[in-house]
């Protein structure tokens, strides 16, 4: 027997023995992996000194180009291995590494190990492996590879972790076989997913490594034994039914035998000294919001399903809408191959739409894998059922219970669901997160948790099975109820608006308690309490439609809650709801009227002024201007003596239907002070209460008589700050309040036609995407205009008729005028003079009777204009439209309009040869103005004072 002479490097209990490539701390070994260890010998051997990165490259990787991530992953298990000495290895920044320390060495004499067993090996191959060939190619997992290769290298034990479907064992195959060619040693991989016996797992290890054990029992040790010195890859495939075992096997192998490196694919971790835990990630699958077909391609999951599908059907082409169907179908399926794979099939035989439209039946759908894939990996359901059955009963009925909540969970909400103790609810979460079956998807701080989609989707089924899904439902919406009960009061109102985030990440699981509890067997008295209780919130997070539907399935199910506070909310809520989603209707004006009465009931002064302020709304908008000044009023009276907040809604509230009404002068100091004396603090509790924002709104709508009153520059800016208020609002009906303003008045009005057209796409995108109808209307009326004004008659005819359709069916009125004088001038842009004049006639009737009175002038000088253009035989009825329009702006201290009617008499004047009574028309209206010299009507009434004087 040989004598060898070793050397080991001590220091501080720290041992490091070159002759059995090991690295201990007070005698006991600590694992490492090879290139991990070699990196601690060069550190080492340079007594100190400062090791470049190049120099550790040339040294542990010679002849092979490598990546700075791959070294620090290895100094990363280093330091993890030193535990709390970690800081002996030094990183010297943008140079290299030193290992400190006082380093001594000693020499032993040692007996050679004893010969192994006899192993059979090939003289032309002399190293094993018996991985298997890889099926199909392998999509979306080179990064995962990479990293693995790496940690293999630094770390003696990697698991990989995940849940069923993810592709661990696909994932471990690659990496071993792309490792196999440099390793200079055997790699192996041992099944043991058809193991019923923890006691065999040692057998079946030394069964593969093909190892005689001379009588011995079979046990790790003497596998161990047998491996000796040999350097071996074990890949230990599917652990976590034998997950004791599997530990300890190969936490003895890895202690016994120096060159031996494990890699273990686990849904949960063997947990042993030494081992690196890799969660496998799921494939990345497109954003709801991908953009164009290029983007939803470059994500791992869409690669995989169009390569099985196209494996299936070679003429399978992803184009057209078939793009956002599998971008959809592997967002729902949480970018798990297996479950991708299963689609993928499904998809080639009854196509893509087909696929999509029935995935809310996942384990009907899912299944016929791969004739030669294990028996649990042929269909979804076998998959779950593997890793189900391995649970003991508590963690059982925790995963059934969990999967209530589709939106994720806190620990708070799972106990209360459980209605068991926060200890033992915890600690089963942590197993199941352990187990795979749950993910952490919060943060230290706010930690929260959720179940996979198809492992949520197996898990009811078992709820269900199990009797307990109507109890377990009851608790979700009891919890709901409690935990949006802040929006429902006005002392803590203001606190839940500010800890919105939170209470966003809750949505999922309010609808799925809601839609319990108006279901055929629910608790509909629970129901109508959690529907009031969140009303508040939906407005909130910008769900005003949303908010709607909650308060009518809740009023239709009211029953013995009639005449309650609950009763009150919902109308109020419904009421606001329909106004912005569906126009000015008698239901919405119903709503409004009875939850008054019920607010009056009650003497409850909030929803008397939220109902209130509904009413003046609807008024408002749909023209009834002395019904909308009436309830402003009365908020005005009650609102005397109280604070700023109060006053200045008043204000804002009375300034409004004043514009309208064409009291340019007070309705702009009106709202003005609402401007300037609204406190920015309540805003985002106003807006809930009052359906809209002061600010923003008093801003948007003083656009009117700043304009009107000449001050065009002002009326300009204003519009701008109007827009950036309500974008700081983050709620869609105010933004869509201060676009139509901005783009359907001023733009237009001032001859700003980019301006309108950037602020009215926005405004049509913004309406359509939040479902808010009336003010898609007045963006397709901009459209229409705009189209008319480039020249465009027809295009321009279609889009304003369709416009103004939806704006009267909404009753959405506030524009009414305005866009059909605006048809007026298209029509006659298109020689349909009597159409136009049809048109302004019935613009012209509608502002007299609704007392809109602002736009008259200018829809007087429109008539005089179409009747000039037609050739009026009669000139002196003409000249008396443009003086009326011009004698009514004066009266309204409306010199914007009294300039346009001027300059189109004095036109008409100088056709008329009477250029010194055009003159003495224009001049005295153009001199008034101090501002707005660049707008285009301002521009054109100087060009023509210029060619008159």
């Amino acid at each position: 027997m040989g004598q060898i002479e070793p050397r080991v490097f001590e220091s501080r209990g720290w041992e490091v023995d070159l002759a059995k490539r090991e690295l201990r701390a007070h005698g006991a070994a600590i694992p490492v992996g090879s290139r991990a260890f070699e990196i601690i010998e060069t550190l080492l051997e340079s007594a100190g000194e400062l090791v470049t990165k190049e120099d550790l490259m040339r040294r542990v990787w010679p002849g092979l180009v490598v990546e700075d991530n791959t070294v620090q992953v290895h100094i990363a298990a280093i330091r993890k291995a030193l535990g709390a000495d970690r800081s002996m290895l030094m990183t010297i920044s943008g140079r290299g590494y030193r290992l400190l320390g006082d380093w001594t060495t000693r020499k032993e004499i040692l007996p050679a190990a004893p010969d192994a067993p006899e192993r059979v090996r090939s003289a032309a191959h002399p190293f094993l492996t018996n991985v298997p060939v890889a099926a199909s190619a392998l999509v979306g997992r080179e990064t995962a590879v990479q990293q693995l290769r790496d940690l293999v290298s630094a770390y003696r034990v990697v698991t990989l972790t995940g849940p069923g479907g993810i592709g661990k064992t696909v994932l471990a195959s690659e990496v071993a076989r792309r490792l196999f060619p440099t390793l200079e040693g055997d790699v192996l991989f041992v099944e043991l997913v058809s193991l019923s016996d923890p006691g065999l797992v040692p057998s079946t290890v030394a069964h593969v490594l093909n190892v005689h054990l001379h009588g011995d029992e079979v046990s790790a040790q003497s596998v161990a034994r047998a491996i000796g010195d040999k350097r071996v890859l074990l890949v230990l495939d599917n652990c976590e039914h034998v997950i004791d075992a599997a530990a300890t096997t190969a936490e003895i192998l890895v202690s016994l035998c120096p060159h031996v490196s494990v890699l273990a694919t686990s849904r949960e971790l063997l947990r042993i000294e030494g081992e690196f835990a890799y969660r496998v990630p799921a494939l990345d699958v497109p954003a709801q919001d991908a953009d164009g077909p290029g983007d939803v391609l470059d994500h791992s999951a869409v690669q995989l399903f169009v390569a099985r599908a196209r494996s299936l059907r070679a003429d399978f082409l992803p184009e057209g809408d078939k793009l956002p169907a599998i971008a959809a179908i592997c967002r729902q399926l949480d970018g798990i191959p297996l479950a991708i794979e299963f689609a993928a099939a499904r998809a080639a035989t009854l196509g893509i739409q087909q696929v999509a439209g029935r995935l809310d039946d996942l384990f009907a759908l899912l299944t016929s894998g791969r004739r030669t894939a294990l028996p649990r990996h042929q269909t979804l359901r076998a998959a779950l059922d593997w890793s189900y059955e391995l649970l003991p009963d508590a963690e059982r009925r925790l995963l059934r219970h969990l999967a209530i909540f589709p939106a994720g969970f806190t620990l708070e909400a799972a106990t209360a669901v459980m209605s068991d103790r926060e200890s033992s609810v915890a600690l089963g979460i942590s197993s199941l997160v352990l187990k795979s079956l749950v993910a952490l998807d919060g943060s230290e701080t706010a930690p929260r948790w959720r179940l996979l989609e198809t492992v949520r989707v197996y898990s009811l089924e078992k709820l269900a099975d199990s009797g307990e899904h109507g109890r377990a439902m009851r608790r979700l919406g009891e919890f709901c109820l409690a935990l949006f009960a802040s929006f429902a009061k006005e002392d803590e109102l203001q606190g839940a608006i500010d800890d919105l985030a939170n209470y966003r990440r809750e949505i999922g699981n309010l609808r799925a308690a809601l839609k319990w509890t108006f279901a055929t067997g629910g608790d509909v008295v629970l129901g109508v309490e959690i529907a009031a209780a969140a009303s508040d919130f939906w407005v909130a997070v910008s769900r005003v439609a949303e908010a709607g539907e909650w308060a009518a399935t809740a009023l239709s199910h009211i029953g013995g809650s009639a005449g309650t506070r609950a009763e009150m909310v919902l109308r109020c809520s419904l009421g606001f709801a329909l106004i912005y989603t569906q126009g000015m209707s008698a239901r919405a004006r119903e709503m409004l009227m009875e939850a008054l009465a019920l607010a009056r009931a009650f003497e409850d002064f909030d929803y008397q002024q939220r109902a209130t302020c509904g009413l003046w709304l609807f008024s408002a908008r749909s023209m009834a201007l002395n019904d909308a000044l009436a309830f402003a009023r009365e908020h005005e009276e009650v609102a005397k003596g109280r604070d700023f907040q109060s006053r200045a809604t008043a204000a804002w509230l009375v300034g409004i239907p004043q514009t309208y009404v064409a009291a340019h002068v007070e309705a702009g100091e009106r709202l003005q002070w609402a401007i300037d004396h609204y406190p920015a603090a309540r805003r985002r509790l106003d807006m809930m209460r009052l359906g809209a924002d002061v600010r923003s709104s008093a801003l948007a709508h003083n656009t009117v008589n700043l304009l009107s009153q000449g001050l065009l520059d002002a009326a300009s800016r204003t519009a701008e700050s109007a827009i950036e208020e309500a974008r700081e609002t983050s709620q869609p009906f105010a933004l869509c309040v201060a676009l139509a303003w901005a783009a359907g008045f001023v733009s237009l009005s001032l001859g700003e036609f980019d301006r309108a057209r950037d602020f009215g796409e926005e405004l049509v995108d913004h309406a359509f995407k939040h479902g808010l109808r009336p003010f898609h209307a007045a963006g397709r009326c901009v459209r229409g205009s705009l189209a008319a004004r480039r020249g465009e008659a027809e295009a321009g005819v279609e889009a304003l008729r369709s416009g103004l359709a939806e704006m009267q069916q909404a009753k959405y009125l506030l524009f009414y005028p305005f866009f059909r004088t605006e048809l007026a001038s298209a029509l006659s842009g298109m020689g349909r003079f009597d159409d136009g004049l049809g048109e302004i006639d019935e613009a012209l009737r509608f502002a007299m009777e609704t007392e809109y009175f602002w736009y008259v002038p200018e829809i007087l000088r429109t008539k005089g204009e179409l009747l000039a253009r037609r050739g009026s035989d009669d000139p002196a009825s003409i000249e008396h439209l443009f003086r009326q329009s011009m004698r009514q702006a004066n009266e309204q201290q409306a010199i914007y309009w009294e300039l346009s009617a001027a300059t189109s008499l004095a036109e008409l004047l100088q056709r008329q040869r009477r250029e010194g009574e055009a003159f003495s028309v224009l001049s005295p209206v153009y001199s008034r103005f101090t501002e707005g010299f660049s707008a285009s009507r301002v521009m054109r009434a100087k060009a023509l004072l210029d060619e008159l004087t």
